[in-house]
This record gives structure tokens, C-alpha cells and sequence, in this order.
């Protein structure tokens, strides 16, 4: 609620959500009111394609001048996989020189068993099974990427919220399934086979189709 009221929800900064300090995490709480709140609190979490998903987020983390994402894991990515022995320590000089990891060394990147042996995922990159246990707690509400605009719509009907918050429709251009076949395109087959290896647990939890179109080539 704290963050909603910060403003429309297309407008809260990633920035807001990663330091506010008054988000409470329910790990948090004793274990009784841990128990109690999974009861009783109404529960709910959006997902999305996820091939579609790790596109948004390429987008959003790499392709944009984000502090944040460069100096943890850009540089990384483009010394790696990118050619680039000595990238530049700051998002300001890549972006100066056009250095940006392409979205298949993004890709490299999640298939290299080094990166979760050193640490876990990123959560805008972790399976959503991982994130948010659904076979450990009972969601009252699962909303998608894909018809967000209803589905957070009913949402606030249902938590009777509709005339507090307003959930305007998205600003950008959002990624969409027509789109991935091109992104992926730069994707050898057998890394996109390795990558729905890596998210099939997602695509068949959350009831996504298998993208037998990027698999069967």
C-alpha cells in the first residue's frame, strides 16, 4: 500500500522498491504472526511468460542507463561474454561508447552454471517458483503480465481498493509474445533449449505454453 500511494504504479521507481525502508518483509515477523498473516491476509502475485519476462528485463536493466545493474552485473556480463576484457567502470562511459551487453550474453550469462554457484539469481531474473514458493503458500489471486490492466483491475474490486487506487494503463511499450521470436533469434537453439530447461518450471506452474516455436527449429 505504501508504495501504491507513492503514485501511479508505472511511475514508482526501481530505486524506491530496492532501499525503502518501509517495506516490511514477512520473514520479519515472529513466527506466529508469520503463520497467522498466511491465514488470514489475502495473498496474491503476477507472473508472465517467461521468455517474454527475461526480454522486460533485459530492456529495462541493460539496455538503459541503470546504475545499479551495470556496476553489479553489467560489467560482468559484457567481460565475460561480451569481449570485453576491461569494460568501463561506470554505466556513464559504457553507454558514452555504446557498450552494452547484447541480449544473448544476457542469456550466457543465466546458462553458466558459475553464476548461481556464486550467487543466487537476481530476483528480477529468478524463477518465480523460487521467488514466491506457490506449491508452500495458497495464493488467493494470480494475476498476469499478459492482461494486467483486468486482472489488477479485479484485483482491486476484490480487495474492495477500486476507488483508493487507480491502476492506469502502462506508459511504454511493453514487451509481447509477437515480439520474442525476433529477440530470440539471436539465441542459438541449443542455449534457448538449455533456457526452457532452466524456466520449465515456470512455464508449467503458471500454465505458459510451451514455445515450440523457438525449441522445434
Amino acid at each position: 500500500m505504501f508504495i501504491l500511494k507513492q503514485g501511479e504504479p508505472y511511475n514508482i521507481s526501481g530505486h524506491l522498491v530496492r532501499r525503502s525502508k518501509k517495506l516490511i518483509h514477512l520473514s520479519s515477523f515472529p513466527k506466529p504472526e508469520q503463520k497467522a498473516r498466511l491465514k488470514y491476509y489475502t495473498k496474491f502475485l503476477f507472473v508472465q511468460d517467461p521468455f517474454v519476462r527475461l526480454i522486460s528485463t533485459y530492456r529495462s536493466k541493460f539496455l538503459k542507463n541503470d546504475k545499479y545493474f551495470y556496476r553489479n552485473f553489467g560489467r560482468n556480463i559484457l567481460r565475460r561474454y561480451g569481449s570485453q576484457p576491461d569494460p568501463p567502470q561506470s554505466a556513464e562511459k559504457a553507454f558514452a561508447l555504446d557498450l552494452r551487453p547484447s541480449f544473448y550474453n544476457f542469456i550466457q550469462y543465466l546458462l553458466d552454471p558459475d553464476t548461481e554457484r556464486e550467487a543466487p539469481f537476481e530476483p528480477h531474473w529468478r524463477q518465480m517458483y523460487h521467488l514466491c514458493q506457490p506449491c508452500l503458500i495458497q495464493y488467493d489471486f494470480v494475476g498476469r503480465q499478459e492482461t494486467l490492466q483486468d486482472d489488477a483491475e479485479q484485483l482491486l474490486h476484490n480487495l474492495q481498493l477500486e476507488n483508493d487506487i487507480k491502476f492506469s494503463p502502462a506508459k511504454e511499450n511493453m514487451t509481447t509474445p509477437d515480439s520474442v521470436l525476433d529477440w530470440y533469434r539471436t539465441v542459438p537453439l541449443e542455449a534457448r533449449r538449455k533456457l526452457y530447461k532452466l524456466y520449465e518450471a515456470d512455464f508449467r506452474l503458471f500454465g505458459y505454453r510451451k514455445p515450440n516455436a523457438l525449441l522445434d527449429e
